[in-house]
């Protein structure tokens, strides 16, 4: 019987083992993954990136996609997200082997060690862009301290700094600065010349990169500015243009880029260990407009969802001033989802060249984000 009983404690010490080890395995690898292993991820910018902050504002509905048939392909409901499904943002953080980077002003949400999502669709890096409607750049930045004073207190100064070196700061802004000019009765190109304008987004997005370099940032990410007189919303400003692409807005879009290139070229050269991906939204979006059998698409120039010439009256959804709007049967043949914003296809599409495309190729350069979340 003695000798039953031990060998009994002995099988029982092993199930117990069994059990538990997965689970301290689990504990272990979410305190490690949480502290050295993970790359955090911050994302900053517009409605290409925000992954639902502008659900928790006090906005309209001109800045938001809480809404059916928001989200209705991936997620099959509405996010907040503008699109029929994820992101860039969100392809990039499982590439990195990341969970979905939630909102900062998401409810409940208060563990950074993965990264965090400041985006704010409509938002520009001048604050005067669609003010009071939408989080600013500047206001990403604020929101971006705190969470830098939450890593502080959590990992120490020294695991903080690690954390914030080691992380990727990725960016899209800039969009809403020019189309703003278009879309409201703007008199800011009689005040101001265009390079003028375009100084203006630049220093203030400058001023951002180089505080994060501050408080620890080293690795970028950038897009570069789309080819926005080709959104089918921007098509139908002027009656007189038949539909073409705006080419005003084109313009200062290419003046946008060119000014980014230089920037990042600068401080790259003056900043010790800063690197940078720029990806050439610019082009590959024209490309996939202009050629959209290429890439696999049937409609390059429409939107799948909302109403007149090339669906770019922004009423996806019913919400907005206009309340009439049309929905394509499949989303994956188009290039554009709305009158501004893209499909789930497309921004799949780019996040795989963003992630893996050579280096210091046309489309993306001198890293690919692959690269920056390798770097040490």
């Amino acid at each position: 019987m003695a000798r039953l009983s031990s060998v009994f404690l002995v099988l029982l010490l092993h199930v117990v083992l069994l059990i538990t080890s997965p689970l301290c395995e689990g504990t272990k690898f979410r305190h490690s993954s949480s502290r050295n292993h993970v790359v955090a991820f911050f994302i900053f910018g517009d409605s290409f990136l925000d992954a639902g902050n502008n659900n928790y504002i006090n906005t309209t509905t001109l800045d938001q996609a809480n809404f059916w048939p928001y989200g209705e392909t991936y997620f099959k409901f509405p996010t907040g997200r503008f699109s029929d499904g994820r992101l860039v943002s969100d392809f990039i953080a499982e590439y990195a082997n990341l969970p979905l980077i939630p909102p900062f002003l998401q409810p409940g949400f208060r563990h950074y060690y993965a990264g965090v999502n400041f985006a704010s669709s409509g938002a520009g890096a001048l604050v005067e862009t669609f003010q009071g409607s939408v989080i600013d750049l500047k206001t990403q930045l604020r929101y971006y301290k705190k969470v830098e004073t939450w890593l502080r207190h959590k990992l120490g100064n020294v695991g903080a700094e690690v954390t914030l070196s080691k992380a990727v700061y990725l960016f899209s802004i800039g969009t809403n600065d020019y189309m703003s000019l278009f879309l409201t009765n703007s008199t800011k190109l009689k005040t101001y010349s265009e390079s003028q304008y375009v100084e203006m987004v630049i220093g203030n997005l400058t001023s951002v990169i180089k505080e994060i370099y501050t408080i620890g940032g080293r690795k970028f990410g950038f897009m570069n500015l789309p080819t926005l007189g080709c959104f089918p919303g921007i098509r139908i400003v002027k009656q007189d243009t038949n539909g073409s692409c705006l080419k005003e807005a084109s313009s200062l879009a290419n003046l946008h880029n060119e000014a980014l290139s230089k920037l990042l070229k600068k401080l790259s050269k003056r900043l010790k260990g800063f690197k940078y991906s720029l990806y050439d939204l610019n082009n590959n979006l024209k490309l996939r407009i202009n050629h959209p059998y290429q890439y696999g698409f049937k409609e390059g120039k429409a939107a799948c969802c909302g109403t007149g010439q090339f669906r770019g009256v922004f009423s996806c959804g019913g919400k907005r001033k206009v309340r009439e709007f049309q929905l394509c049967e499949n989303s994956n043949d188009y290039v554009f989802w709305d009158s501004y914003h893209l499909t789930e296809k497309v921004y799949k599409q780019l996040a795989d060249q963003m992630w893996g495309g050579a280096g210091n190729s046309h489309t993306v350069g001198p890293y690919n984000l692959k690269d920056l979340f390798q770097a040490h």
